[in-house]
């Protein structure tokens, strides 16, 4: 070839190289939620799939999977291309369900490739307003007057809210009757209409139906007091200081997804987290912005399956 075509040839496929890094996405993106429509979950994905769509110029469709705690969603993300189509809003249970269940049809870290975290959340303890509770404290006396009379919902068997449940029994010494949903938005709608007691769930599921006075939060898993939920206790002052936690939320994408659509896909989240309309979303749902590398996403996962393994063991929690 003559030096001046192999030149042209070189500068040609150099100027071609930005283009077509520019071209993901130029089609629609998967994005899985596996839980039903109505839950925490569901409602970020859909707050980031809007905001993606805008910046990313391709519609970010939510794909909603739910049944098994979660993990239906989540195998179908694994067994997904490794191309940047498909993703997951993922969420705490993720490093929860190995623990609770015998058989998961995923490796939770080696299948996956984590992208970043999009926020936190504290687990609040809603009630329906017909129990004469408003306190954990409260709530506690009545169950231990009446053991097993008290139904309480969650997202399903081994779900977060399954696991919130178990602790405040086994840390409270009482009996509440667990119910699954496939999903918070179904086990809150259940709360709601009197179907179940109570419920755990992150304030976006809920903050509708408090805000209509159809729920009343009693509980809450922060270290302090909310201020835009001043009256409502924590359970560490309730007595339970070893349900302090945050429930965290972020995207993964199937093993082995190429490092430059990881840096796109983070950067792009990370600009939707730190845009002001979705912070202000954040605010009005008491969630807090939280973002990550990829690979502080990765220990964070790593170091939950060790942490939530351990509590499984020791209270004999399994999934029915």
């Amino acid at each position: 070839m003559p030096i001046r075509n192999w030149i042209g040839a070189v500068t040609l496929a150099m100027i071609m190289m930005p283009a077509a890094a520019a071209d993901y996405p130029d089609k629609p993106v998967r994005f899985i939620v596996p839980y039903a429509p109505g839950g925490s979950s569901d409602i970020l994905a859909r707050l980031f799939g809007q905001r993606l769509t805008e910046t990313m110029g391709q519609p970010f469709v939510v794909d909603n999977r739910p049944g098994a705690g979660g993990m239906i969603g989540t195998a179908i993300l694994a067994r997904a291309p490794g191309d940047g189509y498909t993703l997951i809003l993922q969420d705490m249970p993720h490093t929860i369900n190995p623990a609770v269940h015998d058989k998961v049809p995923y490796d939770p870290l080696l299948d996956f490739t984590p992208i970043t975290l999009v926020a936190r959340a504290p687990q609040w303890l809603f009630v329906h307003p017909g129990v004469a509770a408003r306190s954990v404290n409260e709530l506690v006396k009545l169950a231990k007057a009446q053991p097993g009379t008290y139904k309480i919902g969650s997202a399903g068997n081994g779900s977060g809210t399954h696991l919130m449940a178990e602790l405040l029994m086994r840390g409270a010494g009482i009996e509440l009757t667990h119910a699954p949903y496939k999903g918070a938005g179904p086990a809150v709608a259940a709360t709601v209409a009197g179907e179940m007691n109570a419920v755990f769930t992150s304030m976006p599921a809920a903050i509708a139906f408090v805000k209509s006075g159809r729920l009343r939060p009693i509980g809450v898993t922060t270290d302090k007091r909310n201020p835009a939920q001043p009256d409502v206790p924590t359970f560490a002052e309730s007595g339970l200081p070893g349900m302090t936690l945050f429930h965290w939320f972020g995207v993964l994408a199937p093993a082995k997804l190429a490092a430059p659509r990881v840096t796109e896909l983070e950067t792009q989240i990370k600009a939707a987290v730190n845009h002001p309309s979705v912070q202000e979303r954040y605010k009005a749902m008491l969630i807090e912005p939280a973002t990550t590398t990829p690979g502080e996403f990765r220990a964070l996962i790593r170091s939950d399956l060790e942490r939530w393994g351990k509590i499984v063991r020791a209270a004999g929690i399994k999934a029915l």
